[in-house]
């Protein structure tokens, strides 16, 4: 009879070792003080088991500590243990297991801390290659990269994150990426500003995400235009899109590029409306869709072009600019543009730029 491995004690079998059988087996022992391989059979017979499941539950017993090997005694020859005894000794054993796997992972972390550090020590370098005279703007060559980049220098926030989320809804995946490292940040006492188009209030997922990290702190804003995706860490690091490839990205650290990304996420923020999902919040930025379809149809812009500008379908956009027609009494395009003009609604609110 040779013990089963403490493997299976670990791996949440309480019920299966200490069944009906294995009780059974326990009272017998400790009635008779002792367990060897002669007394298969007489076990077998008094409990009415046959003699598998006896040995069974006497392997068992054994890997819980309630029968222990006879000092001098042969193999197979066991004497019962009272429970606490088999406690104390089972779980100690068993934490001398996690000590020793806790001082290896110890020992692993600090490798992988010490790697970490000495390839971090190469930062300078590739940053002074990377683009620019002093390495202050570098090109992220693709998605994965910016991507990269992004998480590290996000999650190394340490006061301000503000972005600018063009378009309408954002893939899940994205979102979902994202969540917790703004989440972290917010957590650290990051302050976080977002600002998206308007119909992403009304996509699920991003809608979603919103309130959690308003929920988290974070203030998130939205408007009918907004520049392209930009974000701001501390106010010295920005990434901007790079047109080279899709997916592409500038790391920006020259201070004055910097700051007048920030003087331009300010001046679109003021302008923008605070995220709300009540009906009468859909209603304004309703209307100030509208409006804006009004100064893109007065300058004679198609359909497709409006909804790209504004972060919509061109379904929803044609939808926008029936009702548009409808509030001004209008027959067609051309008349709406014309009367738009009239009523002095293609005059952009905030014709003046960020400088």
């Amino acid at each position: 009879m040779n013990p089963v491995k403490t493997d299976a004690v670990r791996s949440s079998g309480r019920e299966a070792l200490l069944d009906r059988e294995t009780r059974l087996v326990y009272e017998w022992a400790v009635r008779h003080r002792r367990v060897e391989p002669a007394d298969l059979a007489r076990i077998s017979a008094d409990l009415g088991l046959g003699e598998a499941r006896c040995r069974a539950a006497v392997d068992r017993l054994a890997a819980l500590c309630l029968l222990v090997r006879r000092p001098g005694a042969g193999p197979g020859c066991f004497a019962a243990v009272g429970p606490e005894a088999a406690a104390a000794r089972l779980t100690g054993r068993e934490e001398a297991r996690l000590r020793i796997a806790e001082a290896e992972l110890g020992r692993r972390q600090a490798a992988l801390a010490g790697l970490r550090a000495e390839v971090a020590s190469l930062e300078p370098v590739y940053r002074a290659q990377g683009g620019g005279v002093d390495g202050s703007v570098r090109l992220l060559e693709d998605a994965h990269a910016a991507g990269s980049a992004l998480g590290s220098v996000v999650g190394a926030a340490k006061e301000e994150v503000l972005t600018v989320q063009p378009g309408g809804g954002h893939p899940q995946a994205d979102l979902a990426e994202a969540l917790p490292r703004d989440l972290a940040a917010l957590g650290r006492g990051v302050r976080l500003r977002s600002l998206y188009q308007h119909p992403a209030r009304f996509d699920p997922p991003t809608r979603s995400y919103a309130e959690l990290v308003i929920a988290a702190g974070a203030e998130v804003r939205t408007r009918a235009e907004v520049p392209a995706r930009l974000v701001v860490v501390d106010r010295t690091t920005a990434f901007v899109p790079a047109r080279l490839a899709t997916g592409a990205a500038l790391l920006v650290r020259e201070p004055s590029l910097v700051a007048y990304f920030v003087g331009l996420f300010e001046h679109e923020w003021s302008q923008a409306v605070p995220y709300d999902t009540a009906p009468r919040a859909a209603r304004t930025v309703s209307r100030e869709v509208e409006d804006v379809i009004a100064v893109l149809l007065a300058a004679g812009e198609k359909d497709d072009t409006i909804a790209r500008r504004l972060g919509m379908s061109t379904r929803t956009c044609r939808r926008h600019i029936a009702e548009l027609l409808a509030r001004l009494g209008a027959q067609s395009r051309f008349q709406a543009g014309a009367l738009a003009e009239r009523a002095g609604l293609t005059v952009p609110a905030d014709a003046t730029g960020p400088c």
